[in-house]
């Protein structure tokens, strides 16, 4: 099948992003990886011996970042609706995280451990539809925080992707009132015809 022009551009900007050709040349396994890394390196979100949920995981670029971070003392559970490849230092839990019994499992292996830091690069299939992709992505982004409400220490941290648009306002006036700061963050690694960006959330009030 003859690939269509906007694939064609797509793969033609994907092996000339300088980000694909560090995580090849650095062995991560996405150019997510550097979102991760920089927010990171501004915000000092990981440190050794972490506890870390990392939400939307495949193919693992920001759940093998925090393995080395946390160490060997840490730990780092992971979760997708997509298969994974294994890492070291991470617990994989394949599954939708909108259904209960996914979310389940997921407590079960957490055991009752408070966590330090939850990540969520959640985000749905897209349909190209602003109007339908945008409230599907908040969806995704409210169960995260319902989430990270049930499992973080006081003081533990909470790192998720957000679209602005309907609903935007509300979910960040929830954040407020569960953390004492939120700040956006907009990694340059994200591409710039991406309207994505981050809100990190600090010091969860518990």
């Amino acid at each position: 099948m003859a690939r269509t022009k906007s694939s064609a551009r797509w793969l033609r900007e994907h092996f000339a992003d300088e980000y694909v050709r560090r995580a090849q040349a650095e062995g991560y396994r996405s150019r997510a990886v550097y979102k991760l890394l920089e927010i990171h390196e501004k915000d000092r979100l990981l440190g050794p011996g972490g506890t870390v949920v990392d939400l939307g995981a495949a193919p693992g670029g920001w759940s093998q970042l925090a393995a080395r971070l946390v160490g060997r003392k840490g730990c780092v559970i992971a979760l997708d609706l997509l298969p994974m490849e294994p890492l070291a230092g991470v617990e994989f839990i394949q599954g939708d995280f909108r259904e209960t019994a996914v979310l389940d499992q997921l407590l079960a292996a957490l055991a009752g451990r408070p966590v330090d830091l939850v990540l969520s690069d959640l985000a749905p299939n897209t349909s190209g539809i602003k109007a339908v992709d945008q409230p599907r992505g908040l969806y995704l982004a409210e169960l995260a925080l319902d989430f990270a409400g049930r499992c973080l220490r006081p003081g533990g941290d909470f790192l998720v992707k957000a679209f602005q648009g309907e609903g935007f306002d509300a979910f960040l006036q929830a954040l407020r009132a569960a953390f004492v700061t939120v700040v956006p963050r907009k990694p340059r690694a994200s591409r710039a015809r991406s309207a994505e960006q981050y809100l990190l959330a600090r010091n969860y009030r518990g």
